[in-house]
């Protein structure tokens, strides 16, 4: 057992979790790539029924899928806090549970926290977390502790509750992402089938006992069956398998925020602990957390890229091998001053990553809210077409505006461009017919031309080719000035001082919005509440 230390206290073990959560407290909207997408989502689920934006713009139905957790715990928290309040708190509840995960797991593997597992308290921060995968990530914080629940209720022999405790929670966390169930199942199979070695059982004994223990985790395959049976006209696609490099690169990634050369060395920094453990070099390693580190590494390499028509799949697994890796390892010598040496650097090292994601949060924040000035120009209800001018994904950092289009949803009640609609995944379609062509993701993505993807639009022969009798407005975020062009039709109102320019489309006497204008609008016209003059405006 570790020895007994400040590190693995409980007022400091508090302090960490709580600590985790600091680079997300100032940021109005967490800057995760997919998160605005997400958001704007989550507006149109919880828009009255009636409303333009579900009449007119998107659909919505509720229905099972694998996928649904952030979508459901976005209803309350939404209801009690407002939508942007109540995203940020579940956003800034998940790196906290996983840092709570990490030491829980540890206490429970060694007995007492060792201080090698404070190297995995930046792993909160995985790069699927900052990607803006919400209903995976918050889907695994769920299934982390979980797992050191099952790892406690094992250890003081109380199986029957455990199999009862687990039935509801195996379903729960399928309904969250099925990631999180599998990821679960796979946690605990390791740790029953160690657990019966330890008995004495042979090895293909132990394997069977270890399918036996986690039988109370069954269930939910049923619900899969119904999910994959109930899409039975949705195209489904998994592929992309074994492609070595990607997953390399995925895994030095792991850690991938801001200063490239940082997050990289990092991640080397946890594979030689890893390495150092594997040898029994100064460190050992739990051999419960050890196989079951091991399961996650061999459904890493066995994962495709895209499974059941989500990519990067085996992408967001690479945090978590190296999380359970690392929390396995302990040191060999149980002297204290020793631990605390190792204690002080974890936690510095721990400090220096919440101090750089701070600092790279706020410069994401503030670079979201010059291009967010616009929407006080864009008439509530409108339809606009956006283009975000981004980096290659090749860049190790980006500025994450993938989405942030999408905020135009949340703010404005407005039709935009780029929501996902796929049938087997989402629950949102896309009912606005005269947009087709200009409406899904990733319509609203402008990158380099090396790197764009097939169906993406181009600049500037995507707004010459616009249909603009479907649109309001044309936003061009992050658009460099040098870059910019005038367009016959389209009437500049918005410039922003650091790029982006948003345009006011100018429709003829033949206009569906000048026969229709938006529903949101009418209400205010009828109310004697028109818009606001500065609209029509042209701003330089």
């Amino acid at each position: 057992m570790p020895p007994r230390g400040w590190w693995n206290s409980r007022w400091f073990c508090v302090l960490l979790v709580l600590a985790t959560t600091i680079p997300l407290l100032a940021p109005s909207i967490p800057p995760f790539t997919d998160l605005p997408g997400h958001m704007g989502r989550y507006r149109v689920e919880l828009a009255d029924p009636a409303s333009p934006l579900r009449t007119l713009y998107y659909d919505f139905q509720w229905r099972f899928l694998a996928n649904l957790g952030v979508d459901l715990a976005i209803v309350p928290m939404a209801g009690l806090f407002g939508l942007e309040l109540g995203l940020k708190l579940i956003v800034i509840a998940i790196p906290a549970m996983i840092a709570f995960a990490i030491l829980w797991i540890a206490r429970e593997a060694h007995g007492r926290v060792p201080p090698t597992a404070l190297f995995a308290l930046p792993l909160a921060y995985g790069f699927p977390l900052i990607w803006g995968f919400l209903n995976f990530s918050f889907s695994m914080a769920l299934a982390l502790n979980a797992f050191a629940l099952w790892l406690r209720l094992g250890r003081i022999g109380r199986f029957r509750l455990r199999a009862a405790l687990f039935l509801p929670i195996g379903l729960l966390l399928t309904v969250a992402h099925v990631f999180g169930w599998a990821a679960l199942c796979l946690l605990c199979y390791a740790a029953e089938v160690v657990r019966a070695r330890d008995d004495g059982r042979g090895f293909l004994a132990s394997l069977v006992r270890g399918g036996i223990a986690c039988l109370a985790l069954a269930p939910p395959l049923l619900l899969l069956l119904l999910w994959r049976s109930g899409d039975g006209n949705a195209k489904v696609v998994t592929g992309d398998f074994f492609f070595w490099r990607a997953k390399y690169v995925y895994i030095v990634s792991a850690l991938r925020t801001h200063w490239m050369a940082y997050d990289i060395a990092a991640i080397y920094l946890l594979w030689g602990l890893i390495a150092f453990g594997l040898a029994g070099v100064w460190l050992r390693m739990n051999r419960t957390l050890g196989i079951a580190s091991l399961m996650l590494m061999i459904a890493y390499a066995l994962l495709p890229r895209v499974l059941l028509n989500s990519a990067y799949a085996d992408m967001r697994l690479a945090p978590y091998v190296m999380m359970v890796a690392v929390i396995a390892l302990t040191l060999r010598s149980s002297a204290r001053r020793q631990a605390a040496v190792v204690a002080l650097i974890a936690t510095a090292l721990f400090g220096a990553r919440l101090y750089m994601l701070t600092s790279s949060f706020a410069a994401h924040d503030r670079a979201n809210r010059a291009q967010l000035a616009a929407l006080d120009h864009i008439r509530p209800g409108s339809r606009v077409f956006v283009e975000v001018a981004l980096q290659c994904l090749g860049r190790w950092e980006t500025t994450r505006m993938d989405h942030l289009g999408s905020m135009a949803i949340v703010r404005r009640s407005a039709f935009v461009n780029g929501q996902w609609a796929d049938p087997g995944a989402q629950l949102l379609s896309i009912r606005y017919a005269p947009a087709k062509g200009y409406a899904e993701d990733p319509t609203q993505i402008l990158r380099p031309y090396g790197c764009r993807a097939a169906k993406a639009k181009t600049y500037p022969k995507g707004l010459n080719e616009l249909p603009h009798d479907a649109f309001d407005y044309v936003w061009l975020i992050d658009m460099d000035r040098k870059k910019m062009n005038s367009f016959p039709g389209l009437t500049p109102i918005w410039i922003g001082k650091s790029g982006g320019i948003l345009y006011r489309v100018e429709h003829g006497s033949h206009s569906s919005l000048a026969e229709h204008p938006p529903a949101v609008e009418r209400e205010q016209q009828d109310r004697g509440n028109a818009p606001d003059g500065h609209l029509n405006r042209p701003v330089g």
